[in-house]
């Protein structure tokens, strides 16, 4: 079962794409995150989804609210797929130990040893203030993202 709205959400500290450190705690401290987690980096749904997030990321930034993508995938793979198409977010690898933190929050897939599609927009007070989870073969639908951030910010 995945982590409610209204509950603490799970603090992690992990590392990125890029090779540095995020820490959702620390991050906070700076406003809003939102956790999209995915089951594939170069796969056709997930990267949809993530250019959605893209191209549309002033809902986010004019919202305060920090975008961080979450996949099992090697954050090498993750690296080279955020170069390549562009994405300007945080890529966060929940590789090893594998699953743990789609674990903590209630979207691991044990049939594939992947993420499903969970989002949680946490406040900075560290509750989760809205959430959606997918099976992997369902696309997220953006204007649950839009709603929620507007509601956050309303």
């Amino acid at each position: 079962m995945s982590i409610e709205t209204g509950s603490v959400a799970p603090n992690f500290s992990l590392t990125t794409a890029d090779g540095g450190t995020f820490s959702l705690s620390e991050a906070l401290t700076n406003g809003p995150v939102v956790l999209v987690f995915f089951p594939f980096a170069f796969s056709g749904k997930c990267q949809g989804e993530l250019c959605e997030i893209r191209d549309s990321s002033t809902v986010f930034a004019d919202a305060g609210v920090q975008v961080v993508a979450v996949s099992c995938d090697a954050g090498f793979a993750q690296a080279a797929w955020a170069e390549q198409q562009g994405y300007d977010f945080p890529f966060v690898s929940d590789f090893w130990p594998h699953g743990d933190l789609s674990r903590a929050y209630g979207v691991f897939d044990l049939e594939i040893g992947a993420a499903k599609r969970g989002s949680f927009l946490i406040g900075t007070d560290g509750v989760v203030v809205w959430s959606v989870v997918n099976e992997r073969t369902d696309a997220r639908d953006f204007s649950g993202y839009v709603e929620a951030v507007a509601a956050l910010a309303g």
